[in-house]
Formats: C-alpha cells, structure tokens, sequence
C-alpha cells in the first residue's frame, strides 16, 4: 500500500508529493563570512520540522531566506510552491513567522496588533473577530486584548507574537524559538493549539529550538552546524545513529572501579557529576558484567541516547532539556 505524504515523513522520507518547503545549495555571504554554506531540504505538507543547531550555526539566516527577509547569495528555494526571490509577495502571503526578536507595536493593543496583521494579510472581515479570539485565548491573552503591549511582559509579548503567526492560519508556520519566555502552561497550551492547527488545517511547522522536548515532537530533524546540515532524519534515526547506551556506575571506590573497567572489560570510562560513566552498544547486557567484577555498587543507571547525544555528536554542544520558572529570553 502506498504511504501518505505524511506518513513518508514520518518515516523518515521524503515526500512523493511536491514538497512545501525545498532548497537547494542555499548560501548566504556577508563579505569574508559564509553564514549558510550549502542548505539543502525538502520539507513535506503536514511535516513538523525541526532545525536545529547551536548559536550561530546559520539557523536564523537559513530561515530568513526562506521567508524571504534576506536574498541568497547562492542556491534557490523554494516556500509554497513560490521561489523565495522571484515570488516573494505570494511566498509571504501563504506563511506565518515568529521570530525571536519582537516586531510588536507597543502603541498599540494586542487586539489591534492583531487587526493590523489581519489587514495586511487580506483576511475576510468575517473571519477575524473568530480568529482573533482564539489565537487570544490559546496564548492566555484574552483578557488583556484591550491592553497597550507596551505594557507587557517578554514572555507576554512572545505570546502575542505567536498568535499574530497564526492568525492568518498559513501553509507554513516559521517558529524560530517561539517558546522562549513562556511558562511551562503557556508552552503545553501553544503545543496543543500547534498539534491541533496540524490536523485541521493540514500546517507545516518548520521549528528551530533549544529545548530537547520540543525537538522530540518533530516528524524530522535536521541538525546544522558552522552552516551545513551535518544530519537529517527522524529522531528515533538519527539516536539509533548514535550506536552507544549511557551506563553510570556510582561505586564505594571509583579509582578501583574504573581501573578493573579498563582492564578486564576493555571501556573506557569518563567521570560525570562524581560518577562513572561508560559508553556501551547494549547496557542491559552489560549489567551483569558490570557486578561480576566484584565492586561494591550503590547504583547503576542506563540510559538510551537521547536527541542531546545526537546534538553533541555533531556539534560539540548540547541542547536543554527545557526552560525553568517561565524560560530564558
């Protein structure tokens, strides 16, 4: 039986259909420096899509083109259906974008923000006002509509922000870090009224993130570094990838217990936190090798690799788990 657009994603192919989002040898210079050195993708209709990497690694730039807010200097791609540098009006018609900097008019109230994005976008007058009250009541806004946003918290003014992308309820949504700033309510509320646009209105999310949780949801991920992507697939492909369990060994004697570890078991083993920790292909199998060495152990701990393994495989630094008391900004 043939697999859907969206079950081809899932597993880790690219779509039969055309796909929402594609490029090719994306590059953008500034002078001496190449921030993007060779993008290429192809995101499918109904994909969440993570993009992820660490500071500076071209994350930022990469989606800037595709939304058309800085021209290549080299490639082509395409959003929609549309080339983002010959079609940039129809490309910007049929995406939502949240960016980590606020483009919000603090004059104005979060309702009228609102209004003037509904405007801008040609939404019909008689979808807006039922729009505007959902995308409100998602973020946790609604009661503060009236209000002047300059007024606003960071992590109120994020907020908004997201249901300004959404209103307009586009092909594409852009999500560069959109949860920065938002409690762990307002996160879980933003990720159901995602979830649930993707369903309904058959969305594509294209994600960048920090946070391990979010990219765990994502149907694929591609992680990019020093501007190239140096790994694509599902997150269950890309932790298999990773080949190796975490076992960590807390011992009364951790000098003798690494050195019997060397030399009768052939690992090597690093220290974490005060602990042993070794890197093995199967950690249920070798427990039991573990406690035939004759160590007295407190504890020992297995672990499968995670998305953070992944992400400092390829770039030397690791992902957050997720953000405490309301996120960093």
């Amino acid at each position: 039986m043939a697999l859907t657009t969206f079950e081809s994603v899932r597993r880790g192919r690219t779509p039969a259909t055309s796909p929402v989002i594609e490029a090719s040898g994306l590059v953008k210079r500034y002078g001496q420096v190449e921030a993007v050195r060779g993008i290429d993708l192809a995101v499918g209709t109904g994909e969440l899509f993570g993009f992820l990497g660490p500071n500076g690694a071209g994350k930022s730039t990469t989606i800037q083109m595709l939304c058309t807010l800085v021209r290549p200097t080299g490639g082509s791609a395409r959003v929609a259906g549309f080339d983002v540098v010959r079609q940039r009006s129809d490309v910007r018609r049929h995406i939502g974008l949240v960016f980590q900097e606020s483009t919000l008019d603090g004059h104005l109230t979060a309702e009228q923000n609102l209004r003037f994005h509904a405007d801008v976008y040609g939404m019909a007058r008689s979808s807006v006002r039922s729009r505007t009250d959902a995308v409100l009541e998602m973020v946790g806004l609604a009661d503060r509509r009236g209000a002047l946003v300059r007024t606003f918290s960071g992590g109120m003014k994020r907020r908004l922000e997201i249901a300004r992308g959404l209103l307009h309820s586009p092909r594409v949504l852009f999500l560069d870090e959109p949860t920065i700033g938002l409690d762990p309510e307002s996160r879980a509320g933003l990720w159901r009224y995602v979830d649930r646009l993707r369903a309904e209105e058959d969305i594509t999310v294209f994600l960048t993130t920090h946070y391990m949780d979010e990219a765990e949801r994502c149907d694929r991920i591609a992680i990019v570094d020093d501007g190239r992507i140096g790994a694509l697939d599902t997150p269950s492909v890309l932790k298999a990838g990773v080949g190796h369990d975490r076992v960590r060994v807390d011992t009364t004697d951790d000098d003798a217990a690494e050195a019997l570890l060397q030399s009768r078991l052939g690992v090597e083993t690093t220290r974490e936190a005060g602990v042993l920790t070794v890197l093995v292909p199967d950690g249920e199998q070798f427990v039991p090798r573990l406690f035939e060495l004759g160590l007295t152990i407190r504890s020992v701990d297995v672990t499968r690799p995670t998305l953070d393994d992944v992400f400092l495989a390829h770039t030397g630094s690791r992902l957050a788990a997720g953000p405490s008391r309301g996120g960093r900004r």
